[in-house]
């Protein structure tokens, strides 16, 4: 009996040739959502977060395994013509084709999007670069890194009298990720409409950009360059963290009642009047004055007492929790965010699932991270390639020794 409620990509054929975050992760996601997703790797170490370590969870760092699960790994070097004949086969029935080759290199001349569509006219291309397809960065390589420092998110991104600071996720990949993965679902509802494919491209640099929202809306209304508020908002106060005398903790008031509230149970209802604080506007012209005073009072108990009485109250609190708090969280269990697979080396590992639900259930992980070309056999013969010539194909030695994309 069909399945009455399939994964909402099931059918859809996804070719990855991208490496490290950003493809990966948007492959990952469409994987995640159904659809069956082929990673085509060097022979010569496969994607390089593969090593990226440590730590490592079986013969891969966990870096990789994070980024990489419920694809077929194929092994083939792009350089050589049977490589790409192999990638053309594969092309000829796919809907999909990630890929983050550097502008100007070989491959992204190998695998021109302009010929690739005019041969492949229903297929949905989706490049991700650095810096975009234009402009005079266009072929500056780039990683996390140089993109939260040139987009600006290092700027915002500290205490005030501290260094800049890079956040703690990935964000210039996962950003272009998120967009890519936007990018390439509304080239499929285009092509149901016209038939065509198309070639899809963001960047780590655009991704950044369009993220500022309200940080790049302020700076073009005043001209003012944004500083460093540590955890501080820059349109409201009280919302930051705060010292309590055994850690930190953070209060998120956004009007006038919720302040209101918050002087009151700290025993100073006074300050709600005080024409320094009583509106937003006012508390965040004196943001140093009030958040002296609130840390002279918080910090002389400890967080659990402060969101025991602020919680109840409706002020919004909580308690800053480390990694391992956040997966023994109830909540965290209650949403089923994390599942488990079994990995043919490393035995039972555990994956951070796709943070969206389809009629109430949420995608199932529904395979480990493939080991270095894993399915190179099967998907080749899937193909239509004869023993000997997969025998050929995989003993081949690789005529590069620098991983694709390079």
């Amino acid at each position: 009996m069909p399945d009455r409620n399939p994964a909402p990509l099931a059918g859809l054929k996804v070719v990855d040739l991208s490496k490290i975050l950003a493809g990966p992760y948007v492959t990952m996601s469409l994987a995640d959502l159904g659809a069956d997703v082929i990673k085509v790797e060097h022979p010569d170490g496969g994607d390089p977060t593969r090593s990226w370590g440590p730590p490592f969870n079986g013969p891969d760092a966990t870096y990789y395994l994070a980024a990489n699960r419920s694809k077929r790994s194929v092994t083939l070097d792009l350089k050589s013509p049977p490589g790409r004949d192999a990638v053309h086969r594969m092309l000829a029935g796919a809907d999909v084709m990630v890929e983050n080759f550097r502008p100007g290199s070989t491959l992204a001349r190998l695998f021109d999007h302009k010929e690739l569509s005019a041969r492949y006219p229903r297929l949905v291309i989706l490049h991700i670069s650095a810096f975009g397809d234009t402009g005079p960065l266009r072929d500056e390589p780039g990683y996390d890194m140089v993109a939260q420092a040139s987009a600006g998110l290092m700027s915002l991104t500290g205490e005030p009298d501290g260094p800049p600071v890079k956040a703690g996720y990935a964000m210039g990949d996962l950003g272009a990720a998120l967009f890519g993965l936007v990018g390439v679902n509304a080239a499929l509802v285009e092509r149901e409409r016209t038939g065509h494919g198309q070639y899809v491209t963001t960047s780590l640099y655009e991704s950044q950009l369009a993220l500022h929202i309200n940080w790049a809306t302020g700076y073009f209304a005043t001209g003012e360059r944004p500083t460093r508020l540590g955890s501080g908002h820059p349109s409201l106060v009280p919302y930051q963290a705060y010292p309590a005398a055994d850690g930190h903790f953070v209060i998120a008031v956004g009007n006038d009642v919720l302040f209101r509230r918050l002087a009151t149970a700290l025993g100073h209802p006074q300050w709600a009047d005080d024409p320094r604080f009583a509106t937003n506007r006012d508390r965040v012209a004196h943001r140093a004055a009030l958040n002296a005073k609130l840390a002279a009072v918080l910090v002389d108990e400890p967080v659990a007492r402060w969101t025991a009485l602020l919680a109840p109250l409706g002020v919004p609190v909580a308690a800053i929790r480390t990694l391992d708090e956040v997966y023994a969280c109830p909540q965290t269990a209650a949403l089923g965010m994390v599942q488990e697979v079994d990995h043919p080396v490393a035995g039972p590992l555990k994956q951070v699932a796709f943070p969206v639900s389809f009629r109430g259930e949420r995608p199932p992980v529904r395979g480990a991270p493939p080991t270095l070309g894993q399915q190179s056999r099967a998907v080749l013969a899937e193909l239509g390639y004869g023993e000997e010539e997969i025998d050929r194909l995989l003993s081949a030695a690789p005529d590069d020794p620098h991983p694709q994309g390079a």
